[in-house]
């Protein structure tokens, strides 16, 4: 490691637990050799402390799929600035964005926005218990993160500073498998307020199976089946008076522009969005059924007050303002076709790549093109953090920042052929050392889960 990488490490842990303000920011996600911080980014590239420019495919965690810096977002933000951008009522763009979002996501007739995805999952629990008057949060054990609040960081590894009722308050079904939440509702009956789900991560709604595609898997509206695990927990919740709440802070403005849920054919009673929704820009909302909705009104003479949000800067203007913009990107330039296309030949040109190097039986890149995932496939757990570092280590050596690959449509191009050049030599070093002490091929400690329960 530098001096100048150990010197801003030592920097930024020492004024900033965690050394990041987000957890899969931090040291531990990141090979040794990976620049502690960047200084810009522009398009699908970034740039470190000494200069070095890497290809990104983290993409501000998922949340920039139109490229870091598109001008007309940068356009629109500014001019949100220029109008004062945090007024002392309802901004007009505030009532326009509001009116924008309930006419794209069918599930939407009313929302409010937030700042980040947490605010906004918690937004919706505090709904399901308000609206049923219920406690228990059943939540899909598949998909890894829902909010830094406790009701879900108490139900991980990472559990200090949490309560034991928030441990109990939440429980835990399968990602397709239905059968794993009819036990949850037959144990605890008329006690879950609510089950929360993305609609999709690793793998797809049963019967369709992305986990397993290394072709093209897009997904439309017309030939996705409306019968699968989604409908089928719609319509469980249903029948239990459970609230069912999905997620898609990271499927929203990826699979369709109205979010997965229009793609597989299911109304959720509410629905979480965030990320790509600015590129990049922090702006979040929680959506859903008018009379659900309406717990955090103040116009309901008698009714009981429901605290929703409340926030000075919730609906700070150049959030308003990137979500518009990056809305008509859409509508001009065929993105989410293009990120389907562009995650797909992504993973054609990783695992040919693999193929080449003989090395397709230790990882392969799977999963739905608009969010592939690398499977690593050693005999145990060590293996697999010892080969997830080791490529992580090389690809950064040969300046790529691959910390997961979330497709962006600027990576159309030359990127890809930066790709394709930079995984040989990567990918010729981990054939190396996965046929001998592939440890003794890694410099400073492995990549470690973010969720565990010690340093």
């Amino acid at each position: 490691m530098s001096q100048i990488n150990k010197t801003l490490r030592a920097r930024l842990h020492g004024v900033i637990p965690g050394g990041a303000h987000t957890y899969s920011r931090g040291d531990d996600q990141f090979p040794s050799n990976a620049p502690p911080l960047l200084e810009r980014a522009v398009g699908c590239f970034a740039w470190g402390p000494s200069g070095d420019k890497f290809l990104d495919f983290g993409m501000g965690l998922r949340s920039v799929t139109l490229g870091y810096g598109e001008p007309s977002i940068v356009d629109a933000v500014i001019a949100a600035v220029k109008n004062g951008n945090n007024l002392t009522r309802a901004s007009r763009i505030e009532l326009e964005a509001a009116e924008l979002f309930v006419d794209i996501i069918d599930s939407a007739e009313m929302v409010k926005f937030c700042k980040n995805g947490s605010n906004a999952t918690s937004a919706a629990i505090k709904l399901a218990r308000g609206y049923t008057g219920r406690t228990l949060v059943a939540r899909c054990i598949d998909h890894p993160f829902f909010s830094f609040d406790d009701w879900f960081i108490a139900s991980t590894e990472m559990d200090l500073g949490t309560s034991g009722s928030d441990k109990k308050n939440t429980v835990k079904f399968k990602y397709n498998d239905l059968a794993s939440l009819q036990q949850l509702i037959d144990q605890y009956p008329n006690e879950i307020a609510c089950v929360i789900m993305e609609p999709a991560a690793t793998h797809c709604p049963h019967p369709l199976d992305c986990a397993t595609c290394d072709t093209s898997c897009e997904h439309s509206a017309v030939n996705a089946p409306t019968d699968n695990f989604l409908s089928e927990v719609q319509a469980l919740c249903q029948r239990a008076g459970i609230l069912f709440i999905l997620d898609e802070m990271i499927t929203g403005f990826r699979w369709h522009l109205k979010g997965a849920q229009h793609v597989f054919g299911i109304s959720p009673d509410l629905t979480t969005f965030g990320k790509a929704m600015g590129n990049g820009v922090s702006i979040a909302a929680i959506a859903g059924k008018r009379e659900i909705m309406e717990l955090g009104s103040i116009d309901r003479p008698g009714q009981e007050r429901l605290f929703l949000l409340s926030s000075t800067h919730g609906a700070e203007m150049t959030g308003m303002a990137a979500f518009l913009a990056t809305v008509k990107y859409y509508q001009d330039h065929n993105v989410v076709s293009r990120l389907w296309r562009v995650g797909d030949r992504i993973k054609k040109i990783i695992n040919e790549e693999l193929k080449t190097f003989h090395l397709d039986k230790y990882f392969s890149v799977l999963g739905p093109s608009v969010q592939p995932y690398v499977l690593y496939k050693g005999a145990d757990a060590l293996e697999n953090q010892s080969l997830r570092t080791l490529f992580a280590q090389e690809l950064i050596e040969n300046k790529i920042m691959m910390p997961w690959i979330s497709p962006c449509i600027a990576h159309e191009g030359e990127a890809l052929e930066i790709l394709k050049i930079s995984l040989k030599p990567a990918l010729a070093r981990v054939a190396e050392g996965v046929t001998k002490n592939i440890n003794d091929y890694i410099d400073g400690p492995l990549l470690r889960p973010v969720f565990r329960k010690y340093n």
